[in-house]
């Protein structure tokens, strides 16, 4: 789960861009990217650039012309919405049927909208799938506090530098500092050594395999004898509401649910830019899983259900 950083499209603070609507709009990417990685929801991210754009547009033209970097106007704007939604996020959170688990992600050739009239995403609400958003690192950064989170996404994947970090989080460049510090130790701490994408793959087609096959002893041997599963079905749809741990009582858990769904048909796809399994019924998905490999073993699997977190892989599945 190493992460190196990663400069995704624009910089912050580069030359000042005209503030017309192509120049303003053309962030949009970049803002769905930070805010994704932030709040771990597509959704929520698409609401924060929606907010973000709000609170530009309400200005006159003269305030707009005020800004001398509208680029990184819109962002810090958009870092301070996601500061207080992650603040209210672990509030609601608590209240949240079974286990969270943040929303995956297609490989942009599968990408879909979510949006029943539209079947194609623009390519600016894409989410640039890397090692910052793979499901393991997610679910480590979903264990920091808002600031930490915040703080280390703009600086060590962004790569902005702290005096505006400070800016959006109201602390001072020295207490980011140790913010991001702080994150990058719970993610040495979290991290495994990193398994070639070959062999990832690999492991995930025969846990397929066998799946498919109801194979126990074959699904044991894949499964690391502490591994553990996560399932997220929100409270709409049946699904585990704690971990399943153990690598025997996985295997039969997976195995139970193909004996209860014969018609379950299992397909290979990549799932926050590493190897996944994603899990049809009556033609329909009903199931998205990522995995956690670390050498020939399964740590971890995360099975997403909840229904308002697979639309980006379900518009246009029976059109």
């Amino acid at each position: 789960m190493t992460i190196q950083s990663v400069t995704i499209q624009s910089e912050p603070g580069g030359g000042r861009p005209d503030p017309g609507m192509n120049a303003i709009m053309s962030e949009r990417r970049q803002l769905i990217n930070l805010a994704y990685r932030l709040l771990g929801s597509l959704a929520d991210a698409e609401d924060v650039v929606q907010e973000t754009y709000a609170r530009w547009y309400a200005m006159s033209r003269q305030q707009q012309e005020a800004i001398e970097s509208p680029a990184a106007w819109l962002t810090k704007v958009a870092g301070r919405v996601c500061l207080n939604l992650l603040s209210s996020a672990r509030a609601r959170r608590e209240t949240y049927v079974g286990e969270w688990i943040p929303e995956p992600l297609p490989e942009p050739r599968e990408w879909l909208t979510g949006r029943p009239d539209v079947v194609t995403a623009d390519p600016a609400d894409r989410v640039t799938l890397d090692e910052s958003v793979n499901m393991a690192f997610l679910v480590v950064l979903e264990a920091m506090t808002p600031a930490e989170r915040v703080a280390f996404i703009l600086h060590d994947v962004f790569r902005y530098p702290f005096a505006e970090v400070a800016e959006i989080v109201g602390r001072s460049p020295a207490a980011c500092r140790q913010l991001a510090s702080s994150a990058r130790r719970r993610i040495r701490d979290a991290q495994a050594p990193a398994t070639p994408a070959a062999r990832q793959a690999g492991i995930v087609r025969d846990f397929k395999q066998a799946w498919e096959a109801k194979d126990i002893e074959a699904l044991v041997g894949l499964l690391d004898p502490d591994a553990t599963v996560i399932a997220d079905g929100g409270g709409l749809v049946g699904a585990a509401l704690r971990p399943i741990e153990g690598g025997e009582k996985i295997a039969r858990y997976v195995v139970d649910i193909a004996r209860k769904a014969p018609g379950l048909t299992i397909l290979e796809r990549t799932v926050n830019g590493r190897p996944g399994l994603v899990a049809q019924h009556d033609g329909g998905t009903v199931v998205v899983a990522a995995f956690d490999v670390t050498g020939d073993r399964i740590r971890h699997i995360w099975a997403v259900r909840n229904p308002d977190k697979l639309r980006p892989w379900t518009v246009g599945e029976r059109g």
